[in-house]
Protein backbone atom coordinates (compact mmCIF):
# COMPACT_ATOMS: atom_id res chain seq x y z
CA UNK A 1 0.00 0.00 0.00
CA UNK A 2 2.61 2.53 -1.29
CA UNK A 3 1.66 6.06 -2.74
CA UNK A 4 4.18 9.18 -3.65
CA UNK A 5 5.72 10.94 -0.85
CA UNK A 6 3.99 14.36 -1.67
CA UNK A 7 6.38 16.66 1.23
CA UNK A 8 4.32 15.57 4.53
CA UNK A 9 5.62 13.25 6.29
CA UNK A 10 5.58 12.06 9.96
CA UNK A 11 7.05 9.51 12.31
CA UNK A 12 4.84 7.46 14.86
CA UNK A 13 7.06 6.31 17.68
CA UNK A 14 6.05 2.34 18.02
CA UNK A 15 7.08 -0.76 18.57
CA UNK A 16 3.33 -2.19 17.07
CA UNK A 17 3.43 -3.05 13.68
CA UNK A 18 -0.41 -3.54 13.76
CA UNK A 19 -1.10 0.03 15.22
CA UNK A 20 1.20 1.47 12.59
CA UNK A 21 -0.36 -0.11 9.72
CA UNK A 22 -3.86 0.87 10.45
CA UNK A 23 -2.12 4.23 10.97
CA UNK A 24 -0.67 4.09 7.63
CA UNK A 25 -3.69 3.12 6.23
CA UNK A 26 -6.08 5.69 7.72
CA UNK A 27 -2.69 8.81 6.44
CA UNK A 28 -2.66 7.38 3.39
CA UNK A 29 -5.72 8.84 2.40
CA UNK A 30 -4.91 11.97 2.97
CA UNK A 31 -1.56 12.09 1.62
CA UNK A 32 0.52 11.98 4.58
CA UNK A 33 3.57 9.81 4.92
CA UNK A 34 3.89 8.03 7.96
CA UNK A 35 7.29 6.10 8.99
CA UNK A 36 7.40 3.69 11.76
CA UNK A 37 10.35 5.16 14.66
CA UNK A 38 11.09 2.27 17.09
CA UNK A 39 12.44 4.57 19.94
CA UNK A 40 11.31 3.69 23.82
CA UNK A 41 8.66 5.86 24.56
CA UNK A 42 7.80 6.39 28.48
CA UNK A 43 4.80 5.08 29.11
CA UNK A 44 3.33 6.65 32.41
CA UNK A 45 0.94 5.09 34.84
CA UNK A 46 -2.23 7.33 34.65
CA UNK A 47 -5.60 7.60 34.36
CA UNK A 48 -5.63 9.77 31.69
CA UNK A 49 -4.76 8.69 28.23
CA UNK A 50 -4.15 12.27 26.82
CA UNK A 51 -1.56 12.31 29.78
CA UNK A 52 0.06 9.20 28.56
CA UNK A 53 0.17 10.06 25.47
CA UNK A 54 1.26 13.42 25.82
CA UNK A 55 4.53 12.39 28.23
CA UNK A 56 5.06 9.14 25.49
CA UNK A 57 5.53 12.11 22.67
CA UNK A 58 7.74 14.95 24.89
CA UNK A 59 9.76 11.76 25.88
CA UNK A 60 9.93 9.86 21.97
CA UNK A 61 10.77 13.59 20.71
CA UNK A 62 13.66 14.41 23.12
CA UNK A 63 15.16 11.02 21.73
CA UNK A 64 15.08 12.00 17.71
CA UNK A 65 14.04 15.60 17.16
CA UNK A 66 11.42 14.62 14.50
CA UNK A 67 8.15 15.32 13.83
CA UNK A 68 6.40 12.74 16.33
CA UNK A 69 2.90 10.69 16.71
CA UNK A 70 2.06 8.82 19.80
CA UNK A 71 -0.58 6.77 20.08
CA UNK A 72 -2.31 5.39 23.17
CA UNK A 73 -5.65 3.35 23.75
CA UNK A 74 -8.24 2.05 26.19
CA UNK A 75 -11.15 -0.13 27.14
CA UNK A 76 -13.48 1.05 29.36
CA UNK A 77 -16.16 -1.55 30.08
CA UNK A 78 -19.09 -0.35 31.46
CA UNK A 79 -19.88 -3.03 34.23
CA UNK A 80 -16.36 -3.48 35.18
CA UNK A 81 -16.61 0.53 36.11
CA UNK A 82 -14.33 1.20 33.08
CA UNK A 83 -11.74 -1.77 33.30
CA UNK A 84 -8.97 -2.28 32.08
CA UNK A 85 -9.58 1.34 30.86
CA UNK A 86 -6.01 2.77 30.05
CA UNK A 87 -4.37 -0.24 31.73
CA UNK A 88 -5.36 -2.61 28.80
CA UNK A 89 -1.98 -3.59 27.27
CA UNK A 90 -0.98 -4.84 30.48
CA UNK A 91 -4.16 -6.45 31.38
CA UNK A 92 -4.05 -8.04 28.26
CA UNK A 93 -0.81 -9.01 28.78
CA UNK A 94 -1.53 -10.58 31.70
CA UNK A 95 -5.03 -11.95 30.98
CA UNK A 96 -5.36 -12.29 27.86
CA UNK A 97 -8.75 -12.33 26.04
CA UNK A 98 -9.71 -15.30 27.69
CA UNK A 99 -8.99 -13.56 31.14
CA UNK A 100 -11.17 -10.87 30.15
CA UNK A 101 -14.08 -13.41 28.97
CA UNK A 102 -13.83 -14.96 32.49
CA UNK A 103 -14.27 -11.61 34.46
CA UNK A 104 -17.41 -10.94 32.43
CA UNK A 105 -18.69 -14.37 32.50
CA UNK A 106 -21.81 -13.64 34.35
CA UNK A 107 -22.39 -10.31 33.34
CA UNK A 108 -25.28 -9.48 30.97
CA UNK A 109 -24.05 -5.66 30.32
CA UNK A 110 -21.59 -6.18 27.96
CA UNK A 111 -21.06 -2.42 26.83
CA UNK A 112 -17.79 -1.09 26.12
CA UNK A 113 -16.01 1.67 24.87
CA UNK A 114 -12.04 1.75 23.14
CA UNK A 115 -10.94 5.01 22.99
CA UNK A 116 -7.43 6.23 21.07
CA UNK A 117 -5.62 9.37 21.53
CA UNK A 118 -2.84 10.61 18.94
CA UNK A 119 -0.60 13.03 20.53
CA UNK A 120 1.79 15.09 17.62
CA UNK A 121 4.87 16.86 19.14
CA UNK A 122 7.06 19.05 16.38
CA UNK A 123 9.93 21.36 16.97
CA UNK A 124 7.27 24.46 16.86
CA UNK A 125 4.98 23.22 19.39
CA UNK A 126 5.39 24.11 22.91
CA UNK A 127 3.54 20.29 24.08
CA UNK A 128 1.83 17.69 22.37
CA UNK A 129 -1.06 18.70 20.38
CA UNK A 130 -3.68 15.35 21.01
CA UNK A 131 -6.83 14.38 18.82
CA UNK A 132 -9.11 11.56 20.15
CA UNK A 133 -11.25 9.05 18.79
CA UNK A 134 -13.69 6.46 20.20
CA UNK A 135 -15.87 4.12 19.81
CA UNK A 136 -18.79 2.14 21.16
CA UNK A 137 -19.55 -1.39 21.30
CA UNK A 138 -19.58 -4.75 23.20
CA UNK A 139 -17.93 -7.61 24.37
CA UNK A 140 -18.54 -10.85 22.45
CA UNK A 141 -19.64 -13.89 24.37
CA UNK A 142 -16.70 -15.51 23.08
CA UNK A 143 -13.30 -14.98 21.48
CA UNK A 144 -14.18 -14.34 17.54
CA UNK A 145 -10.75 -14.82 15.76
CA UNK A 146 -10.50 -13.42 12.44
CA UNK A 147 -7.37 -13.15 10.10
CA UNK A 148 -6.51 -9.83 11.59
CA UNK A 149 -6.46 -7.73 15.01
CA UNK A 150 -4.65 -7.68 17.68
CA UNK A 151 -5.08 -7.32 21.70
CA UNK A 152 -8.42 -7.43 22.80
CA UNK A 153 -9.77 -7.42 19.04
CA UNK A 154 -11.35 -10.70 18.88
CA UNK A 155 -13.17 -10.01 21.71
CA UNK A 156 -14.44 -6.59 20.92
CA UNK A 157 -17.62 -5.71 18.38
CA UNK A 158 -18.50 -2.43 17.45
CA UNK A 159 -22.36 -1.29 17.71
CA UNK A 160 -22.36 -1.07 14.42
CA UNK A 161 -21.57 -4.13 12.96
CA UNK A 162 -21.55 -8.03 13.32
CA UNK A 163 -18.33 -8.52 13.77
CA UNK A 164 -15.28 -8.15 15.70
CA UNK A 165 -12.25 -6.29 15.01
CA UNK A 166 -10.60 -9.05 14.57
CA UNK A 167 -12.33 -10.51 12.05
CA UNK A 168 -12.43 -7.48 9.57
CA UNK A 169 -9.61 -6.19 7.37
CA UNK A 170 -7.89 -3.05 8.13
CA UNK A 171 -9.82 -0.94 6.01
CA UNK A 172 -12.62 -2.66 7.49
CA UNK A 173 -11.70 -1.67 10.88
CA UNK A 174 -10.70 1.80 10.13
CA UNK A 175 -14.04 2.65 9.42
CA UNK A 176 -15.51 1.76 12.68
CA UNK A 177 -12.04 2.04 14.60
CA UNK A 178 -11.38 4.73 17.63
CA UNK A 179 -7.53 4.70 16.55
CA UNK A 180 -8.73 5.39 12.89
CA UNK A 181 -10.93 8.27 13.67
CA UNK A 182 -8.35 9.40 16.13
CA UNK A 183 -5.87 9.71 13.30
CA UNK A 184 -8.38 11.18 10.40
CA UNK A 185 -8.83 14.30 13.24
CA UNK A 186 -4.86 14.27 13.43
CA UNK A 187 -4.52 14.44 9.42
CA UNK A 188 -6.96 17.12 9.02
CA UNK A 189 -5.75 19.28 11.31
CA UNK A 190 -1.93 18.39 10.07
CA UNK A 191 -3.23 18.85 6.09
CA UNK A 192 -4.32 22.18 7.05
CA UNK A 193 -0.89 23.18 8.52
CA UNK A 194 1.93 25.13 6.12
CA UNK A 195 4.28 23.14 6.76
Amino acid sequence: MGFPLKGKLVFFATNNINKFNEAREVLSRYEIAVGMLRVKTMEIQSESLEEIAKTSAIHAYKQCSLPIIVEDAGLFIEALNGFPGPYASYVYKTIGNEGLLKLMKEIDNRKALFQSVVAYLYEDLESPICFKGEVLGEITQTIRRGSSGFGFDPVFKPMQSDKTFAEMSITEKNRYSHRAKAFRKFARWYKSLKV
